[in-house]
Formats: structure tokens, sequence, C-alpha cells
């Protein structure tokens, strides 16, 4: 089995609702997120893939749904506010953890055809999560 990463690096904010600590206050990240594409056998140029097809498939994805946004369980009280001062933020039906977004990240790019291995998200130097499929 071959495998390559591709990391690929964006900021959001966010907050935990009934979190226990200082995750339940509005903050933000700047974050590191590792594709791994894996393969039996190597294409005809002696690759998994190009880097740079990863690359635009995951930027392209982050940059109109992650990048520079703020994101929420679709339950937080504060969306009203949010919309009341048109403000960018994007719901969704998690809690928009770490492991969460590393799930959406590994579902896009598989949906776009990608043989994914598994997606890390480094939160922050010290601490990641990851997403695969066994």
């Amino acid at each position: 089995m071959y495998i390559i990463t591709k990391e690929v690096y964006f900021c959001y904010g966010h907050r935990l609702m009934n979190h226990p600590g200082k995750c339940r206050n509005l903050h933000g990240h700047s974050v590191k997120a590792s594709i791994s594409i894996k393969q039996n056998n190597l294409n005809d140029q002696g690759m998994v893939c190009d880097f740079s097809d990863v690359k635009d498939c995951v930027d392209g994805f982050i940059n109109k749904v992650l990048d520079h946004n703020f994101l929420l369980h679709k339950d937080d009280p504060i969306i009203p506010a949010l919309v009341a001062n048109n403000e960018q933020f994007l719901a969704i039906d998690e809690h928009p953890t770490a492991e969460v977004l590393s799930k959406m990240i590994y579902q896009h790019v598989k949906q776009q055809g990608f043989n994914v291995d598994q997606v890390v998200l480094w939160e922050t130097a010290s601490a990641n999560a990851c997403y695969r499929e066994d």
C-alpha cells in the first residue's frame, strides 16, 4: 500500500456549547490538516496521485466552507444575534470539534473520488484528531 500526505493550513472560530472548560467560550484556531491518500498501485507516472490535485480539492472546500468562518452547533443560542448582525457563520448538526472537522474534510475528499486513508486535524501544536474509515 502506498500513501501520500498533503498538509493544508487554515483558520476558524468556534465554541463548544455546554463544554465544562474554556472551549465553551468563543475562540479561534490556526490549524493544520493532513490528508492522506492511499493506493495499492502507482499510476503511470509512478505516483499515488499528484499532490497538487489533493491540494486543489481540499483548498476549494476549505476556502468555501471552513477558512475564516465561525462554526457553531445548529442549536447554539448565539445564532440569532449573528443573523441580526449579518455575520458569517456555519451551523452544523454536530458540535464543531476537531474530530467533526476532520470527518467533514475526509468526506469531501472522498466524494471527489480520492481514496482517502485518513484526515488528521491539528487543533494545536500538541493536539490532533483523526478520522478514517476502517
